[in-house]
């Protein structure tokens, strides 16, 4: 047992046993809205104010202490007229806390807190002293309100403490950094090029696209966004939008990724190959004029040569003679080699079959005219001589 008539660091003669700044462990025996009594075990019980319950403000003691509940309170004064003895249960706490929290803070540990209040600039926590989380430290992305926080557990990190100035600064924002920073790395260890996978795209720049490949951002380049050209991602992509993209580069040491959603598309002349035949005429435009022919498009992504000999049923010196660079033109397919992306085109034939296709329409028209009530009023010579100008027209 401990002697009685010991001395207070204030020089005060103790209780029975008791010295000031001594740690006791009590039983709350009455809660008051501004203080509570304390049971330690001697003749009266230790008077502990609001003010001494916790590190944050608090209404009322109710909120934090009730009858029945064993704490560990600290003697901070004894008065021997009054026989009455304040105790302290904050500064008990706040000693455990201060090595606690040194212990966390060099070595990084992650733990969680419970919110207790929301105030200008940040989140106020109960640690045994007063734990602040700015603002910028909450989350990774920017948050308005705070007031959902309230009551709201999370898991920190100690980031900055000084006990001399009773500050403890922590970090919700650096766990996650630090739990993206390990998904990334497990991706990109994952990741292989070649390989399709599903991701969702996260931001558009006026460069591309980044998608989110399991918790990672990967880069589709605007180049690699589709096979026909794109002005601006935006035209094409919507932030939110699932995508299937393919693996093209993994730089680990860099932590970059290179994808493509055109790569997992079917390119230009695969369709081409399903729409286009041997034949056909089609229409295209003028894309490039070079010194021995013209590349005409058919298609997005799809390009096929007309030959400077193809281009006229007269000689030319040069294809911007007869074309101009963006005019649309009829085109027949001579050639077409899907697997090589080689197409070959003339505009002259397709003028002689349209040319065709027009005195065919006039000969079935004349054999209607022929055939139809008071044709026989044309004579056998006008008959003759139509059909021989049609026939001269087809040969040509």
């Amino acid at each position: 047992m401990v002697e009685e008539n010991q001395m207070g660091m204030n020089g005060q003669q103790g209780l029975k046993g008791v010295e000031v700044n001594q740690v006791l462990t009590g039983t709350v025996t009455r809660v008051d809205e501004k203080q509570a009594l304390v049971d330690v075990g001697y003749k009266y019980d230790g008077i502990l104010p609001i003010s001494e319950v916790s590190s944050l403000h608090i209404e009322k003691v109710a909120d934090v202490l009730s009858e029945g509940q064993e704490i560990q309170v600290k003697v901070i004064r004894i008065d021997q007229g009054k026989d009455e003895m304040i105790v302290s249960k904050r500064a008990v706490d706040a000693e455990k806390a201060w090595g606690e929290l040194q212990k966390k803070f060099e070595s990084g540990e992650v733990f969680g807190v419970v919110i207790a209040d929301v105030v200008k600039g940040g989140l106020v926590v109960d640690l045994g002293v007063r734990g602040f989380i700015p603002a910028s430290h909450v989350e990774r992305h920017f948050v308005e309100d705070f007031s959902d926080y309230k009551g709201k557990t999370l898991s920190v990190k100690v980031i900055e403490l000084d006990k001399e100035k009773n500050k403890v600064i922590l970090s919700h924002r650096a766990v996650l950094e630090e739990e993206a920073n390990k998904q990334k790395q497990k991706v990109l260890e994952s990741l292989e090029p070649g390989s399709v996978i599903e991701g969702t795209v996260q931001r558009l720049t006026d460069f591309g696209a980044f998608v989110d490949v399991g918790g990672v951002d990967g880069l589709v380049h605007i180049s690699e966004i589709a096979w026909h050209h794109v002005e601006k991602p935006a035209d094409v992509l919507k932030e939110g939008q699932k995508v299937k993209v393919k693996v093209l580069k993994v730089d680990k040491e860099n932590e970059r990724i290179s994808l493509s959603i055109k790569a997992t598309l079917p390119g230009p002349w695969e369709q081409a190959a399903d729409k286009f035949k041997a034949g056909d005429v089609v229409k295209g435009t003028v894309k490039r004029l070079i010194s021995f022919g013209a590349f005409i498009e058919v298609a997005p992504g799809v390009e096929g040569l007309v030959h400077i000999s193809q281009i006229a049923n007269r000689h030319i010196g040069t294809p911007d003679e007869v074309l101009k660079e963006g005019e649309e033109v009829n085109v027949k397919i001579l050639d077409f080699n899907p697997s090589e992306e080689r197409m070959s085109l003339s505009i002259r034939e397709a003028l002689d079959e349209k040319q065709k296709q027009e005195v065919k329409k006039e000969v079935a028209a004349y054999q209607v005219e022929e055939n139809a009530p008071g044709s026989m009023s044309v004579t056998i010579a006008d008959r003759m001589g139509n059909m021989s100008d049609l026939l001269k027209k087809f040969k040509s």
